[in-house]
């Protein structure tokens, strides 16, 4: 009989197998290519809840690590900062363009490290430099309509003869939703497609899109104060910080620009006697020093996104969400999505 202990050599020659694997894994993970869930639907109908996208991190520069001591593929938590890199980026500065769905760390959770939050994805509706505006719902980039697209969604009244149940949701495909009264109310996240089906629907009475009206001001919307009286459907004029723009700083701008100071660019702020002090010095300006994108989710009324915590900045900038490698439906329980199975994401 063979001795099935394994010698000394073999051990040797399968941990360097496993080390290396592990090391090739590593490095494509970091500098190429993520797989990572879909856990909002806040980008649907483009991307569902149950999707595992691509990230391809080659589209923007790959960026270095800043946490280089952690411990990879577990847990995000699991780092120290004994060693912290300064932000770098292969190939220079991310080359975004306008409308790419694009992988993000989370700006607000300065409790950790930018390479340590968690992921978010939306859609660059505007780059640094750009002038934004939102009336009723409608994108203005540089004074143009955005480009958008069938995949668009918006949260719709609807009054019906009958109850919409789980048989009309699953076959108009509608994945968020309900009944709001007892009156056969209902309120549907819509697509154009969708909306334009269900109209010329008999049973179907009511069927309309719910708008913020312009004026109406929404406490919980970027920058959070009542000099810029904003919501999700009327939003701006704003413009998108780029690096090197000098900004002027006065009472009422100055709620745009405080977090790119403070959070993102690492200097402290005081207000006194309504004179600004940046590093404790006396100032009435500020110059930029990296640039900034506003991110939106398709899903419209249903995303957390720029329009509620303000510019995402370029070295949060993980990739560019580019293919779904696989997709299971997690709303209607009907197994693995076949047909979404290497679809581009567009």
């Amino acid at each position: 009989m063979k001795n099935l202990v394994p010698n000394k050599k073999s051990v040797i020659e399968w941990t360097k197998a496993i080390v290396i694997s592990f090391l090739c894994v590593l490095i494509i993970r970091t500098f190429f290519f993520e797989i990572s869930p879909v856990s909002s639907p806040s980008m649907e109908k483009s991307l569902y809840t149950g999707d595992f996208m691509l990230i391809n991190k080659l589209s923007y520069g790959p960026r270095l690590p800043k946490t280089i001591l952690s411990i990879p593929f577990f847990n995000q938590r699991l780092y120290s900062e004994a060693i912290s890199l300064p932000y770098m980026r292969l190939f220079g500065s991310p080359d975004i363009e306008r409308n790419d769905v694009v992988v993000f760390n989370y700006p607000q959770e300065t409790d950790y490290p930018v390479d340590h939050r968690t992921y978010f994805v939306k859609r660059c509706v505007a780059i640094a430099g750009d002038s934004l505006k939102i009336i009723d719902g409608i994108v203005y980039v540089n004074n143009k309509i955005s480009n958008t697209n069938d995949q668009l969604q918006f949260n719709y009244h609807l009054k019906s003869d009958k109850d919409l149940d789980t048989v009309f949701t699953s076959k108009y495909n509608i994945t968020e939703g309900g009944r709001i009264s007892e009156n056969k109310d209902y309120s549907f996240t819509l697509t154009q497609a969708i909306y334009d089906t269900l109209k010329s629907k008999t049973f179907i009475s009511i069927i309309e899109r719910n708008k913020e009206q312009k004026g109406m001001w929404d406490e919980f919307v970027f920058p959070y104060n009542q000099n810029h009286k904003w919501n999700v459907d009327n939003y701006g004029a704003l413009k998108i910080p780029q690096k090197g723009d000098t900004v002027q700083l006065d009472s009422t701008n100055l709620c745009l620009y405080e977090r790119i100071i403070t959070a993102y660019e690492h200097n402290t702020l005081d207000i006194k006697n309504d004179s600004v002090f940046i590093n404790s010095i006396y100032s009435k300006s500020y110059t930029i020093k990296q640039n900034y994108y506003f991110m939106m989710g398709d899903n419209r009324h249903n995303s957390q996104d720029s329009r509620h915590w303000g510019f995402v900045p370029e070295d949060h900038i993980i990739g560019k969400a580019t293919r779904i490698v696989f997709s299971i439906d997690k709303v209607f329980g009907k197994g693995i999505r076949w047909n979404r199975i290497l679809n581009a994401i567009k």
